[in-house]
């Protein structure tokens, strides 16, 4: 039934409980999830569409916990989010028919300043500022350009879209990420949908791992609305760096 073995599935689901529990505070699942699906066997167009797949559980997830504690309203964010789908749509085909060499090269330096954004600039906490950009530039902007990105390759899609709501939205760390987690589910939705036409999917092994998301999205969203910017921020900072540091590893 399942495309890898059951020691292979257990560390596997374990791993998408830790990445679904990451990914709903501070983005950067796919930093575990996607090296893993290609230890255990999977190619490069399998791990990218089995990610799209367990990840999108994850997401939703999040989403929802966020949307029931208040920080966020999804019905606000629908054209967003249709705008994150078809971005991701035509990313995940640029995915198939490019060479993305250029984009992880450049993938790491992007990430080092989204670290030392978060860990260095003052004044970064909950509280809302002043947005630099009208809300429709933002959704015609930003999201598309993140969607595309998370359709084109994924890892870090969800610190993207947060940073781009905390410096151009001048929404508050804790309100910023509970925004993030529709587009990213409609991101990953746009992507998967790409990938299920031209790519094989492991799809019993991604159904599983998106049952061990659900739990650590509900455990992770729990903790940032407990904690805030407090947790989020030095998150962002770690899994900002690992997922550099892991692509640039890779590169080399």
């Amino acid at each position: 039934m399942f495309e890898v073995t059951v020691d292979l599935l257990a560390v596997l689901l374990a791993v998408a409980f830790v990445a679904g529990l990451v990914d709903s505070i501070a983005g950067g699942g796919g930093l575990i999830t996607l090296p893993t699906l290609l230890l255990v066997g999977a190619s490069p167009i399998e791990a990218l569409s089995t990610n799209k797949l367990q990840g999108t559980f994850g997401a939703a997830t999040a989403a929802v916990s966020y949307a029931r504690g208040g920080h966020v309203d999804l019905r606000s964010q629908w054209l967003w989010a249709f705008i994150a789908f078809g971005a991701a749509l035509a990313g995940a085909l640029m995915a198939t028919v490019l060479p993305v060499e250029t984009f992880r090269v450049m993938l790491p330096i992007v990430l080092i300043s989204v670290a030392l954004f978060f860990a260095f600039k003052p004044n970064l906490t909950d509280v809302d500022t002043v947005a630099k950009v009208a809300p429709a530039v933002f959704g015609f902007t930003f999201v598309p350009a993140v969607g595309a990105y998370d359709g084109l390759l994924g890892p870090g899609a969800g610190s993207f879209y947060m940073i781009a709501f905390v410096m151009f939205a001048g929404f508050g760390v804790l309100r910023a990420t509970a925004h993030t987690k529709l587009l990213n589910f409609a991101s990953n939705v746009g992507g998967l949908v790409m990938f299920a036409l031209v790519a094989e999917v492991w799809w019993a092994t991604g159904l599983a791992m998106g049952a061990a998301q659900i739990a650590g999205a509900r455990m992770g969203s729990a903790m940032a609305m407990k904690q805030g910017a407090r947790l989020i921020k030095p998150l962002v900072v770690v899994t900002s760096l690992a997922l550099a540091a892991r692509l640039m590893w890779d590169w080399f």
